[in-house]
């Protein structure tokens, strides 16, 4: 895909105006922030975006971009001119009513998304002639589709991830606690010049690395472990993912080098099979037969992968009970098979790729056999 070819916010924006009538709606509202970041570029804390379908352009012309005085010129730089900006004092809700009142429709909203709350004052203040109907993952749908220039963004943030974890490994794990190594870490990522890490970092060593989710503590990696280290870097919104599993020394146990073994072996086999066209179960099926093979099933409890973009987690899924819907070109996920033992140790390998119509393009870049870091 070439630059000239790249969706811009406003591009965005048509597209899923021109899908409202498909929706059954005549009007969208997007108050997620994430959502509305993707369809504007605003990166601020606080908008409303009302996304205006074919049938009542001629009614109430342009979409509407909502924020408050804080971000006069933070909007007027970043939202693109398909949007009329209304600045404005008090409930953004409220800003809402005089746009509608003159006009009537059925107005859609994420229902996954919007807080009951918000539900119930968008309710009170919706002019009459106007219906609430939820169009969930309206947005999501969208996103889950990366266009050239959000692939360049994350291809950046997971390189940047992977300078700043080797920077960290040349320092060597041995002696440091896991928070001072995850604290290390997102600063490395920082002075680099990530916005922020994706995630806290995970940084688990020995048993510890048995808790897919483990958080770092003030204990020491010691000598002839396994350490699991997870972690991604967030540059301009996007986000990457990425997890690797060493070992502090020669000595670690011969079972911890086979759990080691199999999961690189089920990661890349996933790897190998994910293509366009096959669905997150699928893909899920491959690692976890291997898994399942070895006698370790119970021990890989959670899913091969997830979207990324964004947010760290977002559509499609991979994984048991995931949905059947193909993979599509410009999906950006995740492939981390795991085996997790309890009170032993954890292994978890992951990748972040991107699917194309040629075929995939891995993101992360760091050697994934077992290295010792001492």
């Amino acid at each position: 895909m070439s630059a000239s070819e790249i969706p811009s916010a406003g591009n965005r924006a048509e597209r899923l105006a021109a899908e409202l009538g498909g929706l059954g709606v005549e009007a969208l509202l997007v108050d997620s922030l994430i959502d509305i970041r993707y369809l504007t570029s605003f990166s601020g804390s606080n908008a409303l975006v009302l996304l205006i379908g074919e049938g009542l352009g001629g009614a109430l012309g342009q979409h509407r971009f909502m924020t408050d005085f804080r971000y006069t010129t933070q909007s007027a730089e970043q939202v693109p001119e398909a949007f009329e900006r209304q600045i404005h004092n008090g409930e953004t809700f409220e800003a809402l009513v005089p746009l509608l009142e003159t006009t009537e429709g059925r107005l859609g909203f994420d229902e996954g998304k919007i807080t009951v709350r918000a539900h119930r004052r968008l309710a009170e203040l919706l002019p009459a002639g106007w219906k609430l109907v939820p169009c969930n993952g309206a947005v999501e749908r969208l996103r889950a589709i990366k266009d050239a220039g959000e692939v360049l963004q994350m291809r950046a943030a997971a390189e940047l991830a992977d300078e700043a974890l080797k920077g960290l490994l040349d320092e060597g794990l041995v002696g440091r606690t896991e928070r001072d190594v995850a604290i290390d870490l997102v600063l490395r990522m920082r002075r680099l010049g990530a916005e922020a890490p994706s995630f806290e970092p995970i940084v688990a060593a020995g048993a510890h690395a048995a808790l897919p989710h483990a958080e770092p503590l003030d204990q020491t990696i010691p000598r002839d472990v396994l350490v699991t280290i997870d972690w991604g870097a967030q540059l301009e919104g996007y986000c990457s993912d990425c997890t690797r599993t060493y070992a502090t020394g020669e000595g670690i146990s011969q079972r911890a080098r086979e759990i080691h073994a199999l999961v690189l072996d089920a990661q890349e086999r996933a790897l190998g099979a994910l293509a366009v066209g096959r669905n997150g179960r699928e893909m899920d099926a491959v690692a976890r037969g291997l898994i399942e093979e070895a006698g370790h099933g119970e021990h890989f409890g959670h899913g091969l992968g997830h979207g990324v973009g964004l947010e760290v987690h977002e559509a499609p899924r991979l994984s048991r009970t995931a949905s059947e819907e193909p993979l599509k070109p410009g999906n950006v996920v995740t492939v981390e098979p795991g085996v997790y033992l309890p009170g032993e140790l954890g292994v978890r390998i992951e990748d972040l790729v991107v699917l194309t119509g040629e075929g995939k393009d891995v993101l992360t870049g760091l050697a994934k056999t077992l290295a010792v870091i001492s």
